[in-house]
């Protein structure tokens, strides 16, 4: 049915590249043009780049199956022709003796509408997604890039598992952290040109949690390469949410009971019901606050909760306020940003970070997991896998993440050469995200807004009350932020506001307003997205 699944290239090196490929292209008249271009790029020659395998897809495409940390689609997708390409970029043996190369998939449709978009990856990378260009946001029902007719590229991020071990080896450090994405972007660039002998007139980024991170070090490590970014619920600090991580287990394990066995048990520290009061008692207290009480807490900003006053054990009240407080030294010093109290708490997504659903001593939270993985393999430096991160010392282990963080973050705020060329810059996070801090979100886009010239310009932060990690949550969470940059570059229309839906919300919709505005009833039909406005 399918097959499975810096630099600067300026246009006229593109279209010389392609144009002297396409001199070589067969002919063959049983198939059409598109099809011949497709099938010549079998013979493509890129520097330390090998074309696996070319075909001409008129099938569907496999459902991603790393879809809950990409935000792509769980289901199969139907698709019009076009043209897929797989290969890898510096193929080589590692210093730990493993085979590493970033591993790619470009899909390039018949009616081609001149875009370029980068799919972002997710979790630990070290798989190569369907290049569909899903609004990496799980939740939302807009039409993937692909089916728009942008070509679309995604990428494994230099390591062939979705395991932590490429932390052993120097240059695969590097490529997950960014260099990847300058490869896959030259590439993928050069065989555009040569497919449709013309470079593309917009190149844009979009992906959500590692994915997001990715998206914001394309503009901020490839600032000439990009004109358009879209970062959902990105992990741009990951060496620091990572110790976070460690933190939350920590504190939560102090209000763990224990089983039969005498273990402590992380999933009961906070069960089911000791969360529905969390949300309960933040809803009563600021669910009015933008002029309507239906659920959605829009001026979360405003939402002072202190979790003093639920009628919870002692231990899990101070559980909880550890958690929301961020991680700390010893002597009170912010390792990672605080957490906004939101409805979502109660939402499977926080929990399956956060607390996870094991019974026994062997929890199965992805904070347990996945993070405690990526810290002693990779954000440690040097690599430590016998390292026993339950016991993590956030005085004497945090400078360990530094050297991998200084390389991985997506921490700058100077965007000035990404603004100075019309590149737009649209992030959204999930105010209930469980595993990057929306509050550390907030506190990055004032700061780059200050560093920046003109930030309004080219800048634009959605806050999503409810929403948990790349979806989810009881929330307004189905929207389509690239249409709103796709208008920005087209007809010069700066978005103001992201008109919203929801599963929970079944009839209604709810603009999700350009922070610092929030979405305000002003009167009528509660269910109308106009009977808001962003104040």
């Amino acid at each position: 049915m399918k097959p499975k699944s810096g630099f600067t290239l300026t246009a006229a090196t593109l279209l010389g590249l392609s144009a002297c490929a396409s001199q070589h292209a067969p002919e063959n008249p049983t198939i059409g043009h598109a099809e011949q271009q497709c099938l010549a790029l079998k013979d493509a020659k890129i520097a330390d780049t090998e074309i696996k395998q070319v075909q001409w897809s008129t099938g569907g495409i496999d459902a991603d199956k790393m879809s809950s940390f990409t935000g792509g689609s769980a289901k199969e997708q139907q698709v019009k022709p076009h043209c897929v390409v797989e290969g890898e970029i510096g193929a080589r043996t590692g210093a730990d003796g493993k085979p590493y190369g970033t591993r790619f998939q470009l899909r390039l449709p018949e009616a081609w509408n001149k875009h370029f978009l980068f799919q972002g990856g997710g979790g630990l990378n070290g798989f190569v997604a369907p290049a569909v260009g899903n609004i990496p946001v799980k939740t939302s029902t807009a039409a993937p890039a692909l089916m728009r007719g942008y070509a679309v590229v995604s990428m494994d991020g230099g390591h062939p598992t979705p395991t932590p071990d490429f932390g052993a080896d120097q240059q695969a450090r590097l490529d997950f952290a960014y260099q990847s994405t300058g490869k896959v972007t030259q590439v993928a660039k050069q065989l555009i040109a040569q497919m449709y002998q013309a470079a593309p007139e917009h190149s844009y980024f979009m992906g959500c949690s590692n994915g997001g991170r990715e998206a914001m070090m394309a503009m901020q490590r490839y600032p000439l390469e990009f004109d358009g970014i879209i970062a959902a619920n990105p992990g741009f600090r990951l060496s620091r949410a990572a110790v976070a991580q460690q933190w939350d287990y920590q504190q939560l394990m102090k209000a763990a009971p224990t089983n039969a066995k005498g273990e402590k048990i992380l999933a009961n520290a906070l069960i089911q019901a000791d969360l529905d009061k969390v949300s309960q008692a933040v809803t009563a207290q600021c669910d009015a606050k933008d002029g309507l009480k239906d659920g959605v807490i829009n001026a979360w900003e405003s939402c002072n909760f202190k979790p003093d006053t639920l009628n919870l054990p002692k231990e899990k009240i101070a559980a909880l306020k550890a958690v929301f407080d961020g991680a700390k030294t010893s002597k009170g010093e912010q390792i990672y940003s605080g957490w906004y109290y939101d409805t979502g708490v109660n939402q499977e997504d926080w929990r399956k970070w956060k607390l996870g659903s094991s019974q026994t001593g062997t929890p199965d939270a992805r904070s347990a997991t996945l993070g405690a993985g990526s810290l002693i393999w990779y954000f440690m430096t040097p690599s430590n896998p016998k390292f026993d991160w339950k016991a993590f010392d956030f005085d004497r282990d945090t400078p360990k993440t530094y050297q991998t963080g200084a390389i991985n973050d997506a921490i700058a705020t100077d965007l000035s050469s990404f603004a100075a060329r019309g590149g737009k810059f649209i992030v959204l996070t999930g105010v209930s995200d469980p595993v990057f801090s929306a509050k550390d979100q907030v506190d990055w886009f004032k700061q780059m807004q200050q560093d920046t010239a003109k930030a309004a310009d080219f800048s634009r932060m959605f806050m999503v009350p409810g929403m948990n990690h790349c979806g989810g949550g009881q929330a307004f969470n189905d929207f389509d932020p690239l249409t709103l940059l796709e208008n920005w570059h087209a007809k010069k229309q700066a978005p103001e506001r992201m008109i919203a839906q929801g599963k929970s919300f079944p009839g209604k919709q709810m603009p999700i307003c350009a922070y610092p505005k929030v979405a305000t009833y002003t009167g009528g039909d509660e269910n109308k997205a106009e009977s808001f406005e962003c104040r």
